[in-house]
């Protein structure tokens, strides 16, 4: 199976909102968040957001043809980060205790594969391919908030196994998204309580 990774552009937007908001719930992702994030992903003309697909002769993975039909594949994954210098730490982190300049800590949004498309390293690839347009862009770091509700709390094994080191634990970090956005939490519906986890990525502790 070949599976293509390309940086972000407009043309994956409506792919990927139908992914996130398949896999991480209703009202995850929208057009003016997506264009968001997207614009913020670019400094020193480096974009540091990814996508997978795959070539459309080979979309076998779902029934979601046309939604996640791109002109360059059929998306199965992205991975959204936000450059060092264009993105504000808010209540939810702890840039004292990151051990690395804020300035030079870029921004782990999510990363999101096709269910179907897991365990092929497509997660792995995304994130590596972030992490070296980030540090391009010069973060020596990158900060995360992990979900801890997700199935198997696997999303904090598998940052955990990537080098990430959790700094603080945050109640209720997307409770304000559902009551000001409308997201729906697949875990607790309307009104998401879930923990996230605070954790930083070394870049020069990444496992070899």
């Amino acid at each position: 199976m070949t599976i293509n990774y390309i940086q972000l552009s407009p043309a994956h937007f409506e792919a990927i909102i139908h992914l996130g908001n398949q896999v991480h719930g209703d009202n995850y992702l929208d057009k003016s968040s997506l264009l968001d994030l997207y614009e913020r992903s670019w400094s020193n003309n480096i974009n540091a957001s990814w996508v997978a697909v795959l070539p459309t002769d080979e979309k076998t993975v779902s029934t979601d043809t046309v939604a996640r039909n791109t002109a360059d594949g059929y998306l199965i994954g992205f991975r959204l980060t936000v450059a060092p210098d264009r993105w504000t730490a808010d209540e939810w982190c702890s840039p004292t205790d990151w051990g690395v300049p804020k300035e030079q800590v870029c921004y782990l949004k999510c990363n999101t594969v096709d269910s179907a498309m897991r365990g092929r390293g497509v997660g792995s690839t995304l994130l590596k391919k972030s992490i070296v347009s980030s540090q391009q862009q010069g973060a020596l770091a990158g900060v995360a908030h992990i979900w801890l509700a997700s199935p198997g709390n696997s999303a904090f094994a598998y940052f955990t196994a990537c080098g990430g080191e959790l700094v603080k634990k945050h109640p209720n970090k997307w409770q304000q998204h559902s009551i000001e956005d409308n997201y729906e939490c697949p875990v607790c519906g309307a009104l998401c309580i879930c923990t996230a986890a605070e954790m930083i990525l070394r870049f020069n502790k990444l496992p070899s």
